[in-house]
This record gives structure tokens, C-alpha cells and sequence, in this order.
């Protein structure tokens, strides 16, 4: 299965703000010391499950780790 953003793809990405946070959303995040675009996969509460779209899981996050939201991939 494909990247649903291919490396080096520019995108746009707005900040997290009051933009709704739910299952299939790209978000830019924080993870360790590095920041990546991952897909929200679950949602547990207040946190979130990020993942790529190849089926695999980088585990949970809270939104303060969430900066910002994919709004258009060029």
C-alpha cells in the first residue's frame, strides 16, 4: 500500500487550534525528539493513536504532542 503523503511532498499544515481531531486526520507530531506526520488511527479519551498508512502503530500521544493538521497535500 502506498504513503498517502510521499517523502519530499510538499503539504500545508495549519495549526491544531479548535480543527476537529478524529480517526484518518494527518497531524504533525511530536515523537522522542522528532517531529512527523502521522495519522490519527484511535482515539482513547484524550489521547491518540498515531500511525502510518501502512498499518503500523507508533503508539499514543496526548494533543499537546498534536501542532498542527494536514488541510492540503500539493
Amino acid at each position: 500500500m502506498a504513503g498517502k503523503i510521499d517523502s519530499g511532498q510538499l503539504v500545508t499544515v495549519q495549526p491544531t487550534g479548535e480543527h476537529e481531531l478524529k480517526v484518518g486526520t494527518i497531524v504533525l507530531c511530536k515523537v522522542g525528539r522528532a517531529q512527523y506526520l502521522h495519522l490519527i488511527k484511535a482515539i482513547r479519551g484524550q489521547q491518540y493513536q498515531i500511525g502510518n498508512n501502512r498499518g503500523g502503530i507508533n503508539g499514543w500521544i496526548t494533543r499537546k504532542a498534536i501542532y498542527g493538521v494536514v488541510t492540503e497535500i500539493v
